[in-house]
């Protein structure tokens, strides 16, 4: 069984999972160290985990494995459940959701989200034509 070509590529799903995850923790780990709390693996952990967690989700819904690397609406939609969910259970497990913070997470993870995603689509676009 051959794979179409509008078929994403298994390294496709794998590089932006991956991506997703890894910015996902240097978020974390950037707010975290933006308000001198500690760089362990478990702080990092603790701040990142409804993120991750709303990231899962949000591949599921979105079923991203069928485009990985599409921004409308796959990309879209993964950014906004993400940042929706991750808030929404931050505040469920005791933490806060400030407005201030709120905004920096949703734009920050939209430039990640999002920004790996249009680059990989170009460099892979460009590889397509040649």
């Amino acid at each position: 069984m051959t794979q179409s070509s509008s078929a994403p590529r298994t390294h496709h799903i794998l590089y932006a999972a991956a991506a997703d995850i890894v910015l996902t923790l240097i978020f974390s780990a950037s707010g975290r160290s933006s308000h001198s709390e500690a760089l362990t693996a478990g702080g990092v952990f603790l701040t990142a985990w409804p993120f991750l967690a709303s990231l899962a989700i949000g591949w599921l819904v979105c079923r991203l494995w069928r485009a990985p690397l599409r921004i409308w609406p796959q990309g879209v939609c993964l950014w906004l459940i993400t940042v929706a969910g991750g808030m929404t259970l931050r505040i469920l497990s005791g933490r806060t959701a400030e407005i201030p913070f709120v905004i920096v997470a949703t734009i920050v993870l939209g430039v990640f989200l999002l920004g790996h995603r249009l680059i990989a689509g170009l460099i892979t676009k460009s590889a397509a034509r040649r």
